[in-house]
This record gives structure tokens, sequence and C-alpha cells, in this order.
């Protein structure tokens, strides 16, 4: 890997070595650039913020108690001040760069294309990048590092705090957020363009946003001369492979890798130790009277002698081509689609031999519908899954083991309390909307009813995904299709599609019938897709279920289908226990012994 800080410079830059912090210095601040760049997209305070972390870095290192964690530690301090720079902004906006107010020449991704000299499907895909959600600008500036080899996914766990199987997650919702944009990109590039585009496009302002790249990826999807803009599009991680980390400018380089060697006399061994290091005071010096200048901007920093570059000030800088992303006028942004990652390994079964030999596929997208049983956090565990939730606002009942994430439930309509929704919001960040609201037996609620409720589960701020109907979600005026159109209408917030699907033919064309419905749900509404119940069952015939070989014929059919799809989030089995009333549909008997289903499902993902 580039910029590569070994153990025993950094150890001697904590004694105070100059030399060894001049070469620390200058080893990672490509990668801090390339980081930090990439997460705000060429905005202005993209040196402002390398420079404050490179201060933070200096200050602290003497606390880091693992020089080998190094990287690790440097990209957790990167992530940190990025985040401030995005909380500062929505709490202080006047004290910053308005972000429409970006400078072309200092576009990252211009400057990525041009450096780099990139072409093809690889110039597209840097150009997407500024298509994608704020949130996602952050992960994508560490998992493109993942994906050029510059950083591996320990690195980006240990430096976000996210957990693996909540960064999987998150990493695999935002490379589907990238290639919709990729799709939106090809097909801003045809020429001629379609004509119904040219229309769509007629009031746009020629900014990349979240709302524009629903609007045109919903057209593309639709319109046959479109359409091909979301064919052979050749996986991100193969595109990025092997790309270099992006140097900073030289002014920037002079005026961070230059200054630490010149001021940083031996008696400074304290550099990890003392509040504010000689090495940091003669940074922070240097950059107190620092300019950094890029195309038509000049960007002036002020900063006090024992503090990080404080208020940022700027003359003539003209207005971009790119921007920030233009909230949508129709609904409230959308938080961060929530974490999900690829879970760590399970400790194999040790009392099924089957499950022994066959380790389980980890996967952020599987998850399965859990009710309390004996060993449910084992079966959890063994069976690979990302995430599971058990219709409840909390875990209470069915507790989960480290690292299988919680998702909860507002069930129906006595649940939208204040209490309640207090308890959802404290176990993670997406919220399950009502459960088969169009069925009698379940939460039973009229469409006007749900819509009139919704604005509390929006409240949570949480990522929200619909009420999940029980059948017709794909259905022109069925009760999907009206309580969308509602929410559409009323300016409510919904994030991702649930939809329940159970076959009661239990031949192998089951599992093109489930992936057709799930294809059409989206096809009508262009959100991402959750799957929170499905399984082969027959309500009204005989036999009632399939046979093991059936059911493992279609797990195998429909979960693998269900991991191609970019635009399925997660899906669910309905459900994990296998005792009781269950036993002819449930995966697990207990912790450890999984039915032919379960062994099935535990070799998905």
């Amino acid at each position: 890997m580039a910029g590569q800080v070994d153990k025993a410079t950094v150890v001697a830059a904590q004694a105070g070595d100059a030399g060894a912090i001049d070469r620390l210095v200058a080893g990672c601040l490509p990668l801090v650039y390339t980081i930090v760049g990439r997460a705000l997209e060429g905005h202005a305070d993209v040196d402002d913020v390398v420079q404050e972390t490179m201060i933070r870095v200096l200050r602290n290192l003497g606390d880091l108690r693992d020089p080998e964690s190094f990287r690790s530690w440097l990209v957790a301090i990167t992530v940190r001040q990025v985040r401030d720079r995005f909380r500062r902004r929505q709490v202080a906006p006047d004290t910053l760069l308005d972000a429409d107010l970006r400078d072309p020449g200092a576009d990252f991704t211009d400057l990525a294309i041009t450096r780099l000299e990139l072409s093809g499907q690889r110039r597209e895909t840097a150009e997407a990048t500024r298509w994608l959600d704020e949130e996602n600008r952050e992960l994508l500036s560490l998992w493109w590092l993942e994906a050029s080899g510059e950083l591996t996914r320990d690195e980006i766990v240990d430096g976000t705090g996210l957990g693996r199987q909540h960064a999987a997650v998150r990493i695999q919702r935002m490379k589907a957020q990238l290639e919709t944009a990729r799709a939106v990109v090809r097909a801003l590039q045809y020429s001629p363009r379609c004509p119904e585009l040219a229309m769509l496009l007629a009031p746009w302002d020629g900014r990349p946003g979240a709302l524009w790249r629903k609007r045109i990826a919903r057209h593309t999807r639709d319109c046959r001369p479109c359409s091909p803009a979301w064919q052979d599009l050749v996986a991100a991680e193969r595109l990025l492979a092997g790309l270099p980390l992006l140097l900073p400018p030289v002014t920037l380089s002079h005026l961070i890798a230059g200054t630490p060697s010149a001021a940083v006399s031996p008696a400074s061994s304290a550099v990890a130790k003392v509040g504010v290091s000689v090495a940091q005071k003669a940074l922070v010096g240097a950059l107190s009277v620092g300019i950094v200048a890029g195309g038509g901007a000049v960007a002036a920093y002020a900063t006090r002698a024992d503090d990080v570059p404080a208020a940022l000030v700027t003359s003539s800088s003209p207005a971009s081509a790119v921007a920030a992303s233009p909230a949508s006028p129709a609904a409230s942004p959308s938080p961060a689609r929530p974490s999900s990652a690829a879970p760590s390994s399970p400790a194999p079964s040790r009392t099924s031999a089957a499950a022994a030999a066959v380790p389980a596929s980890l996967s952020a997208k599987k998850g399965v519908g859990v009710w309390k049983f004996t060993g449910s956090k084992a079966a959890l565990k063994d069976v690979g899954a990302g995430w599971y939730y058990d219709w409840a606002p909390n875990d209470d009942e069915v507790p989960g083991p480290s690292g299988v994430e919680f998702v909860p439930m507002i069930w129906g309509a006595a649940n939208v309390t204040t209490a309640t929704l207090k308890q959802a919001k404290s176990e993670g960040d997406v919220l399950l909307g009502f459960n088969e609201p169009d069925m009698s037996g379940q939460a039973n609620m009229s469409v006007e009813d749900a819509l009139a409720l919704w604005p509390k589960l929006e409240s949570t701020g949480m990522y929200l995904v619909s009420p999940a109907v029980a059948y017709g979600g794909d259905t022109e005026g069925g009760w999907l299709d009206r309580f969308m159109t509602g929410a559409s209408s009323s300016g409510l917030r919904v994030d991702a599609i649930a939809i329940h699907w159970y076959g009661s033919d239990f031949s192998a064309a089951a599992v093109d019938q489930f992936l057709g419905y799930v294809d059409a749900v989206h096809e009508r509404y262009g959100k991402p897709i959750w799957i929170t119940e499905f399984g082969l069952m027959n309500f009204s015939g005989s036999p009632k279920y399939p046979t093991g070989a059936q059911k493992v014929t279609f797990i195998k059919g429909a979960t693998r289908g269900l991991e191609k799809r970019s635009y399925v989030e997660r899906y669910a089995w309905f459900g994990l226990p296998a005792v009781g009333d269950s036993v002819d549909f449930g995966l697990y008997r207990d912790g450890t012994t999984p039915t032919e289903a379960g062994e099935a499902y535990r070799s998905a993902g």
C-alpha cells in the first residue's frame, strides 16, 4: 500500500525525532487528503479539514498505545474531522463557505479524472460520485481506498467505529446508490438525448442531487432508449483496483509536510503527552498565515497559535456547475442509510456435523424474522444473518449476538406512542413501518390512518421502511400504491419499500414467481426493497408446506437472485425457529441444529 508508515517511524515520531515526524506526515498526508477530498467532494473546506486532521494527529500521537494500529487510528481521526465539518455546516452555516460556491478547478472528481487519466467506465464511476448523498460520500471515500488496495476492511471498521456488519451493509447500500448514479451519468451522456428525458430535465439546474438522481433513474428504468444505461456495468471494485492515491496540492504539502522538521527540536520529545507539542505549535504557526489557492477561489485560514484552524474566509469564488444536492421540495431529507455489513465469522455448530462441514455464508442482506425460542441467540449467529427483527420496537424479548443488527418495528397504530418511538430510536438507525396493514388479522389499518400517523415515525429521524403489505405491492390502486401516492402528495418521507411474499406453488417455478414480484414492486416505486417475510406456504390448500428438498431448491434460487439485485437492501426468511407450529417452515430446531432448509439458508449469501 502506498503511504504506509511503519511502526519504527511511528515510535520514533512519538519520541520527538524530527526526521521521523517528517516521514510520518509525508507518508500519511496523501491518504488523509484522498479521504477528505472525496468525502467533501472538492468543497473549499478540504484543505482546512486536512490541516485540522494533521494537527490532531501530531497533538495526540503520544496517546497512541499500539503503533502498529497507526493507520486505523489515522483513519478514525480523519473520519471524525469530516463529520465535525458536516456538523459545523449544519449548525453554523454562515461560518463556512456555502456548498454552492465550489471552485470548478478544485472539484475533486475533476482532479481525479485529470490526474489519474481516468477513461471509460472508470471515468463514469468517478463522475457518478457527484450524485451520491452526503452521508454516502464519507463512506465512499474509505471504500474507494479499500477497492484500490490502499485500505483494508479492518481499517475501515476501526476508523468508522461501525462494526463489521454495520459497515458492510452501509457499503453495500452506498454501492447500490453508486450503481444508480452510474446509470444516470450514462443516460445524460447519450446523444441525441431521449426526447422524454429532455422534457423531464427542462427545469433541472444542472446540479447533481438526490432528487434528480431518483427522477432520472426512474425514467431510465422505464424508457426503452435509456434502459441500456443499466447494462454491462463492470463491478466498481474491478474498476478501482490498483488506482493510486491522489496527491495533495503542492501548496498544502509544503504547508504541512515541510513544517515539522524545521520546527521540532530534540527537546520536544513530548510530542505525545503534552497538550500542544512544539511540533504542533510550529505547524499551527505556519498554517496561521497559510493561503491555499485553487482555480478561481482563494481561501484564507485564520488560526490561533494554540488551536486548530478556525474561521474560513473566501474571496471571489465562482459558482460551480457542480454543487450541493438540492433538497427535495416534496419530502424531508433521508437520514443516512443504516448499517449492515458482513458479520464476523460465526463459530461452526458443534452439534451438527453437516453445519460444521459447511461454514455459514455471511451476507449483509440476509436476515430472519425471530420469535422467542431456546437457542435463538446462538442460531442467529450460526445462520450467518446480518440482521434480524422480532416485530417489536426493541430486542428485549429476543436479544441477539454481538455483530448481528437488530431492526425495530412499529407494528400498528397502537404502537405509535412517544415512549415506543423513543424505544425504537434507541435501537438503531432503521425503523420498519406497520406490519401487514392490509390484513384484518394484522395491523389492519386504512391508508388514511397510516398516512396520518406516518409523520410521527418520520420525526424519529430514522431511515424509514414502508408498511409491509401482505400482497399486491405491485398493484396499481392497491394498499401500498395508495399509501405511496399519498405520502408523495403530502411530502412524507419513505426511504425503502417493505413487502411480504408467500408462494403456494412448490415447484421450481416458485423462484421466478417470487423474484418477478420483487422486480415489479421495485419498478413501480423505484426505491430500495426490503423483503421482511418470504417463504413457501399454501394457506388454503393441501399440502400446506413443501418438502425439505423443495424448500432447499427455493431458498438457493431465491437468495441467489436477491443477492444479485443491487436494489434489494435486506431480506428475511419467515422464520428462524423450527419448533412447535413453525417446525414445517422454520430454520433451526435449537441454537446449533439447522433443518434442511436451515442449512440451505445458512449457505446463502
